[in-house]
């Protein structure tokens, strides 16, 4: 019985998981199918009328933010990185809190998390007490 509940465990886990990995890829498809309009935009209604230049197609304008990304290193927006550290130190503040048993108690809490779903695939008895 408590091998059915730790395996349907790591099946809502796993499915959690590849919904997530699904949805920023089409976030990120999506994201990178907008910028490229706006591009496009930008170009064919600023600089083709200023500057006397051709339009240019979505895939063109596509292709200048990936040549702009490749060249500049843009797109280096808020997305998370500068609130790693705040994490990090955080969570050490809240580590250093701690006892040496509430630490314990938490490594081996991780320890048989991971141990779990690494070999839930090949070992039918991983996790059944």
């Amino acid at each position: 019985m408590s091998y059915y509940i730790i395996d349907k465990k790591n099946t809502m886990n796993k499915k959690f998981w590849i919904k997530k990995i699904v949805g920023f890829t089409v976030f990120a498809i999506v994201m990178a199918a907008l910028l490229s309009f706006v591009v496009m935009s930008l170009w064919n209604n600023i600089l083709a009328v200023v500057l006397h230049i051709s339009v240019i197609t979505f895939w063109q304008a596509l292709g200048i933010l990936v040549l702009s990304k490749i060249l500049f290193g843009g797109f280096k927006g808020g997305c998370g990185r500068h609130n790693g550290g705040h994490w990090k130190k955080e969570m050490q503040e809240k580590w250093h809190g701690m006892t040496s048993e509430e630490r314990e108690k938490i490594k081996q809490e991780w320890r048989n998390r991971c141990r779990v779903w690494k070999k839930a695939d090949t070992d039918p008895n991983v996790g059944v007490d």
